[in-house]
C-alpha cells in the first residue's frame, strides 16, 4: 500500500485481527455482486469504499425513480441508465481504487459460472427465486462462499453459504429448487427504505469477515430482522442429505 492508502484504511488497520495484511487481502480480492438494487448499492458501496479491489456487478435493469427511495447508489440524472453502468459511475466517485466490471446483459447459467470461478466471494443481492438457485449451483460447482439476503415489506434476511466448507448447507439446503415461486416483490409489496440499507450492510460485513478471516460466524445460519417490532432472530440451517444443489 501506498502513504495515501494507508491513510484511507487507517481505521480498518487499527482493527484487531484486520492491520495492513488484511487491508492488503482486500485490495487484492475479487467479488461478485448479483444484482444492484436495494441490498446491492449498500453492498457494493461499502465493499468499494472498504478498499475491495474488484467488483463485478450484474444487473440488466434499468434505473428508475421509484427506486431512489431505497437505491442509494443511483441518481435521479441516471434515471433509465443501466444499474450496473450507473453503480459504476458512483463507485468511481466514492474510492477511485476500486475497479469496477459491469455487467449490462440478463447473464445465463453458463456466464454465471464463469463469473462465479473468477471471484472470491459471491454476493445474491437479486430479486427473484430462480436467479438464487442459478447463484447458488454455480457456488456450489465452484466451492466458493455465498452471502445470500433478502428484503421485502417490514422484513429482511441474510445468510452464509461457505461451500469452502464440505459441511455447510448450501441455499437450495434451505429453499428447496422445487419450491413454488412467490411473486412477493418490492414492486407490489413495498419495502421499508432503511431495511434494505441494514441487511445490505450486514452483507457487506460477511463479506470482510469471509475475506479477512476466512470464516464467517453466520455460516448455515440464517438472521432475520423485523423492521417495525426491532426484532432479531436466528435459525440454524441444516445440511440437506437429499438436496439436489450439494448432496
Amino acid at each position: 500500500m501506498n502513504d495515501q492508502q494507508l491513510l484511507r484504511y487507517s481505521r480498518h488497520i487499527l482493527l484487531e485481527g484486520f492491520d495492513t495484511s488484511g487491508q492488503e487481502r482486500l485490495l487484492q480480492s475479487h467479488v461478485l455482486v448479483v444484482g444492484v438494487g436495494g441490498l446491492g448499492s449498500p453492498v457494493a458501496s461499502y465493499l468499494a469504499a472498504s478498499g475491495i479491489g474488484r467488483l463485478t456487478l450484474c444487473d440488466f435493469d434499468t434505473v428508475e425513480l421509484s427506486n431512489l427511495q431505497r437505491q442509494m447508489i443511483h441518481r435521479e440524472s441516471r434515471v433509465g441508465m443501466n444499474k450496473a453502468l450507473s453503480a459504476q459511475i458512483e463507485i468511481g466517485l466514492i474510492n477511485p481504487d476500486c475497479q469496477v466490471t459491469p455487467v449490462t446483459s440478463r447473464i445465463e447459467d453458463s456466464q454465471l459460472h464463469e463469473l462465479v470461478g473468477r471471484v472470491d466471494v459471491v454476493v445474491d443481492a437479486s430479486d427473484n427465486l430462480q436467479t438464487r438457485h442459478a447463484i447458488n449451483r454455480a457456488c456450489v460447482a465452484w466451492a466458493k462462499p455465498l452471502v445470500s439476503g433478502t428484503a421485502i415489506n417490514y422484513v429482511g434476511q441474510i445468510a452464509v453459504f461457505d461451500m469452502r466448507d464440505r459441511s455447510s448447507a448450501c441455499y437450495a439446503c434451505f429453499v428447496p429448487q422445487d419450491t413454488p415461486v412467490m411473486q412477493d416483490q418490492c414492486s407490489t409489496s413495498g419495502v421499508l427504505a432503511p431495511l434494505t440499507g441494514t441487511i445490505g450492510s450486514m452483507q457487506a460485513t460477511e463479506v470482510l469477515h469471509l475475506l479477512i478471516s476466512g470464516r464467517s460466524h453466520l455460516n448455515s445460519r440464517v438472521l432475520l430482522y423485523d423492521a417495525r417490532d426491532a426484532e432479531w432472530s436466528s435459525l440454524p440451517i441444516s445440511k440437506s442429505s437429499q438436496c439436489t444443489a450439494c448432496a
